[in-house]
């Protein structure tokens, strides 16, 4: 069973990575975002809670988020393994989720955490592009889409998002750079920490991860 989080900076590769893992090994990808609006569309108590902090511009507190979180893995798609993308992100979160997959017997299995060196990180972001529409990934260089500036998914219009900017990456990256350092060093003392060379080819950091998954 791969109970796994992913993590890495903006720009690791974390969306394109979360693609392959789900494909190859038919776990669920749970973001924070989505798990937000399919709370929230479904109108569940707590989904309900975090509109109201969303409309209001404020940030959901932890234990809204985290009884999502719970509510979320303890689903049936979950029984077989998932993956955790965008949580947790302090060490708080980190402490609740390592209690509430033990009380739900969902415990995390391991972390993949894809390591990138920021220079080359910039030259990466500056390339991205998003879907506005379906949130799918694609880089001019490594994964370009099949018709230019078009998603494969749903025929919208690519954009280069605004944080993909050189100036908007530096502060995200000191941001990740002093969140997460802490959780990188808690997962390490917990043994589930697996670093993987995020600038690698796609398919050789996704063999890597394989290799990772499958004890090799």
């Amino acid at each position: 069973m791969h109970n796994l989080i992913i993590m890495g900076p903006p720009g690791a590769g974390k969306g394109t990575q979360s693609e392959k893992i789900v494909a190859a090994y038919n776990i669920p990808h749970i973001s924070t975002g989505d798990m937000f609006r399919e709370a929230i569309s479904k109108k569940t108590e707590l989904g309900t809670k975090a509109e109201s902090y969303i409309k209001s511009g404020a940030l959901v507190p932890d234990e809204i988020t985290i009884g999502l979180v719970k509510e979320r893995l303890s689903m049936d798609d979950c029984k077989n393994g998932y993956l955790l993308d965008g949580f947790p992100r302090t060490i708080l979160q980190a402490e609740a989720l390592r209690d509430l997959t033990k009380e739900i017997g969902r415990e995390v299995t391991l972390v993949i955490n894809l390591v990138c060196d920021y220079e080359s990180l910039a030259g990466r972001i500056s390339q991205r592009r998003v879907c506005p529409k379906c949130g799918a990934s694609y880089h001019l260089v490594t994964k370009k889409p099949e018709v230019e500036g078009i998603c494969d998914n749903c025929k919208t219009p690519l954009i280069q998002r605004e944080d993909d900017t050189m100036e908007a990456l530096k502060t995200r990256l000191n941001a990740y750079e002093m969140k997460t350092k802490p959780l990188i060093e808690f997962y390490e003392k917990e043994n589930l920490i697996k670093n993987i060379d995020g600038l690698q080819s796609i398919d050789d950091v996704f063999s890597d991860i394989k290799k990772a998954l499958e004890g090799k």
